[in-house]
C-alpha cells in the first residue's frame, strides 16, 4: 500500500515547498504531528506523510497563505471542527446523503435529533462507499458497525478504511494510516479509504 504514502522529497517536489516551510507549518500545526511518518527504507529511516492528506492540506494553505496569518490558517484548517453537532434536519438539508442513507439510517431520528461530528462522518462515509459502487446497502450496516466500535480507539490520529472480499463474504477493518497489509491471493482489497480524508472533505462541506 506504498502508494497510499508519499516521502518527503516526493512531497517537496510536487508541491515546490521547501525543507524549512514544511517544518514551520509543522511547528504552527497546520500539519499534524501524526502526519509525519517514520518508516524504514533502502537508504535508512525516511518521513513519509499521507498523500491524499498532506497534499490536499498544502495546497489549501498555499491558496489562503497571502490572505491569513499561520495563526489564523491554523484556527481556520484545524480548530474546533471536530467539536462540530448539527440537527438532523440541517445535516439532511446540506445534500450531503442520499435518500437511502436517510431512510435506512435516519429514519427513526427527530428533526431535531443531535448528531456528533463523528457520528455524521460515518453516514458521510457510507454514502461516498455507496456512490462508488463498490459497497451494497446491506454492507453498509456491516461498515457502520465497525466505524461505532472503532473508530474513536485512533483517538483523532489518522487511519484507513480496508473493504475486503473473500469468497464473495465481505469485511471491514481499521488500520493506521500508512500500514502495509499483506493478504492472500484469495482475497480482494475492494477499497482503501482515508479517514482523515473523509474527515477533511466533511469539514470543508460543513463549514
Amino acid at each position: 500500500m506504498s502508494s497510499e504514502l508519499i516521502s518527503k522529497k516526493e512531497l517537496l517536489d510536487a508541491t515546490g515547498i521547501s525543507y524549512g516551510q514544511l517544518y514551520r507549518w509543522k511547528r504552527k500545526q497546520l500539519i499534524p504531528e501524526e502526519w509525519f511518518i517514520r518508516k524504514s527504507a533502502f537508504t535508512g529511516q525516511e518521513t513519509f506523510f499521507p498523500r491524499e492528506l498532506v497534499l490536499t492540506r498544502i495546497d489549501k494553505i498555499l491558496n489562503m497563505k497571502d490572505e491569513l496569518s499561520l495563526d489564523d490558517l491554523a484556527e481556520k484548517l484545524t480548530g474546533g471542527s471536530v467539536d462540530l453537532e448539527m440537527r438532523r434536519s440541517d445535516f439532511i438539508s446540506r445534500n450531503l446523503i442520499s435518500d437511502v442513507v436517510i431512510q435506512t439510517w435516519m429514519s427513526k431520528d427527530e428533526a431535531d435529533h443531535i448528531y456528533s461530528f463523528d457520528q455524521m462522518l460515518y453516514l458521510y462515509t457510507i454514502e461516498v462507499m455507496l456512490q462508488s459502487g463498490d459497497m451494497s446497502v446491506s454492507e453498509g450496516a456491516t461498515l457502520l458497525t465497525v466505524l461505532q466500535e472503532h473508530f474513536s480507539k485512533f483517538k483523532g490520529n489518522p487511519c484507513d478504511m480496508i473493504f475486503i472480499r473473500r469468497m464473495g463474504i465481505s469485511s471491514f477493518m481499521l488500520v493506521a494510516s500508512g500500514a502495509e497489509l499483506y493478504f492472500d491471493n484469495g482475497v480482494k482489497v475492494v477499497s482503501r479509504l482515508s479517514m482523515s480524508g473523509q474527515a477533511e472533505q466533511l469539514k470543508g462541506k460543513l463549514a
